[in-house]
């Protein structure tokens, strides 16, 4: 019991503090079942979110843990660490999870079974499936598809659509 003061204490202190900093930002939220979350999905939070199924923000920077999923509607910056990190516009950090998701740039680490990113990617992706639109890195999985690349794809299946010749490869394939 004694050691759940603390973060009990600290809870209650962003709690009380919370309105009073800027509406557009909040230092942390907890959320259970988007909309069952301390602050609105149209809210922004810098610094910390935990995600008990599911939590949903316009945007994140910071630290995003949670059991399931954890959902940006925005752009995100920093670390997520759920089952499915979803990320509607830009990332610059790392994902891990079981499916990363970005719908616009992309820049930092993807670590899952299945990795996405749909805008400019530098990266390297490493999952069973790697999948980027514009990718300038490194994928390593059982399949990787990109649609522009400059880098290296290692792994049973390349693909590199835009390239002219030889544009799926097993075990490793380039375009520089």
């Amino acid at each position: 019991m004694r050691a759940l003061r603390i973060p009990v204490l600290l809870l209650l202190v962003v709690l009380v503090a919370a309105p009073a900093l800027a509406q557009d930002e909040r230092p942390i939220q907890l959320s259970l079942l988007n909309p069952v979350q301390i602050f609105s999905e149209d809210e922004s939070i810098k610094g910390l979110r935990l995600n008990i199924l599911y939590g949903k923000n316009a945007n994140m920077t910071g630290v995003d843990i949670g059991f399931i999923a954890g959902h940006t509607t925005g752009n995100g910056k920093g670390v997520q660490w759920n089952l499915v990190n979803i990320t509607e516009g830009d990332f610059l950090g790392w994902q891990w999870g079981a499916a990363n998701i970005t719908g616009g740039a992309f820049t930092g680490y993807q670590l899952g079974w299945y990795n996405s990113t749909k805008g400019p990617t530098e990266a390297f992706q490493w999952g069973l499936v790697n999948s980027a639109e514009n990718m300038s890195g490194f994928q390593l999985g059982l399949v990787n598809y990109a649609k522009n690349m400059y880098g290296l794809q290692i792994g049973l299946i390349n693909i590199i659509s835009s390239k002219d010749k030889l544009p799926v490869l097993p075990i490793v394939n380039w375009s520089f």
